[in-house]
């Protein structure tokens, strides 16, 4: 069994980022597994640009903002396994990996960090009634054909769901000379960032279906047609509103999931909400030792924030090793009104820095207030004009406020 003072799994933004800032904090021994052939993760197949603002201050493609990372990587001399596949992580932070240089491999980490990424929720999960015809994507699987192996995966398209990949991937195909009939989304709102609704679909003529869903594929060899039709509140499918559309494509873009079986193998407890692990401000999970971030954390809207989030991970990661996990007592981040969840779910009262947390609306809302009470006291308030479930929300602690608390309520309200 090899030892590695931090072994990180994947070797997209998250992990790369967390990896630099690791060795930035004075750890030398930083090993970086990644199971593709090459580094950069999704960001890969995402040619577009809008990348970067935030980190770099300039707009950037997915490829362009990847290799900032993984040049600054090389100029470590950060070492980095390819093609290697992690199949167990324990809560002794034990790793079992196989690759083709190294076989079957047992490691053992003074600290691990997950950032595995998250993965497209299938077909199978959506119970849509009609045969099994050719023609049917994620938009991701139909991104990667397009922008890395050149296939076009047809000319007459319907997209369910409006996250952001199926709302670029309109764009996209619409680009290659496809027909995008329609965007249909199962929601009365969007889940997909302001300016990709405007960029993808406004600027194209593309109509967004709000409050419809698909509710029938036709065409047995190839697809030929789905049924849309308009949903209730309940999101059940209203009679008399169907809509035949011929087409030879679907893409769906129906949510992602963290990915994280190796952390339920290490028995991480794991937020039901987000799919990610239950972490502290320092983004340690339940687990002594164990970080997380990025996007198998939970599903972020910008890559700059994996990014800084990933960054602060390594920054823990080395401290563990330095200090350990501390005895500092965990404050509970609850949500209240208005809110979906937040990120991180626990601060350490402890903490010497302040404390950004991120967190998600359950609906669109205009005019309001976000705001934090620390033990039923007003701490933080914040107005915004209109807030949205396809953008991170954030506030500001600070260690003068929280370090006596016992609660902490994130909450919206109406101005």
């Amino acid at each position: 069994m090899s030892y590695h003072d931090i072994v990180i799994i994947g070797a997209g933004p998250a992990g790369l980022a967390a990896a630099i800032a690791a060795r930035e904090a004075g750890v030398t021994d930083v090993l970086v597994l990644e199971r593709d052939s090459v580094p950069g993760g999704i960001l890969n197949q995402c040619i577009h640009n809008g990348f970067g603002l935030h980190s770099f201050g300039e707009e950037l493609t997915g490829p362009e903002y990847a290799r900032r990372y993984i040049d600054r990587a090389a100029e470590l001399g950060l070492e980095l396994r390819l093609n290697t596949m992690v199949l167990d992580v324990t809560a002794e932070r034990e790793l079992v990996c196989s690759s083709r240089e190294h076989g079957l491999e047992r490691i053992r980490a003074g600290a691990i960090i997950l950032c595995m990424g998250c993965r497209e929720r299938p077909r199978g999960a959506l119970a849509i009634p009609g045969t099994r015809p050719a023609g049917i994507y994620t938009a991701g699987t139909a991104q990667r054909m397009v922008n890395i192996e050149g296939w076009l995966p047809g000319r007459d398209v319907v997209i369910l769901g409006s996250g952001d990949i199926g709302l670029i991937m309109a764009r996209r195909m619409t680009l290659e000379g496809a027909r995008v009939r329609c965007v249909c989304e199962l929601l009365p709102w969007s889940g997909g960032l302001k300016r990709n609704i405007v960029q993808c679909l406004h600027d194209y003529d593309i109509p967004l279906r709000l409050s419809h869903t698909v509710v029938e594929i036709h065409g047995r060899e190839r697809l030929e047609a789905v049924t849309i039709a308009a949903v209730d509140e309940n999101r059940r499918p209203i009679a008399g509103t169907e809509e035949y559309i011929p087409c030879d494509t679907l893409l769906l873009s129906v949510g992602l999931l963290p990915e994280n079986e190796l952390s339920q193998q290490a028995g991480i407890p794991l937020d039901a909400v987000t799919g990610g692990a239950v972490v502290a401000n320092d983004l340690q999970t339940g687990i002594p030792g164990i970080f997380a971030c990025g996007n198998a954390l939970h599903v972020h809207d910008l890559v700059d924030f994996v990014s800084e989030e990933a960054q602060r991970a390594g920054r823990s990661a080395a401290a563990f090793l330095r200090q350990g996990t501390g005895s500092g007592r965990l404050i509970p981040l609850r949500t209240g009104a208005g809110v979906r969840y937040t990120v991180p779910q626990h601060i350490r009262a402890d903490s010497s820095e302040g404390v950004t947390v991120r967190f998600r609306v359950a609906e669109p809302r205009y005019n309001c207030r976000l705001r934090c009470r620390i033990d039923g006291a007003m701490a933080v308030q914040k107005k915004k004009q209109v807030v949205s479930p396809g953008e991170m929300e954030e506030l500001r602690l600070t260690p003068e406020q929280f370090a006596n608390a016992k609660e902490i309520i994130i909450e919206l309200e109406d101005a």
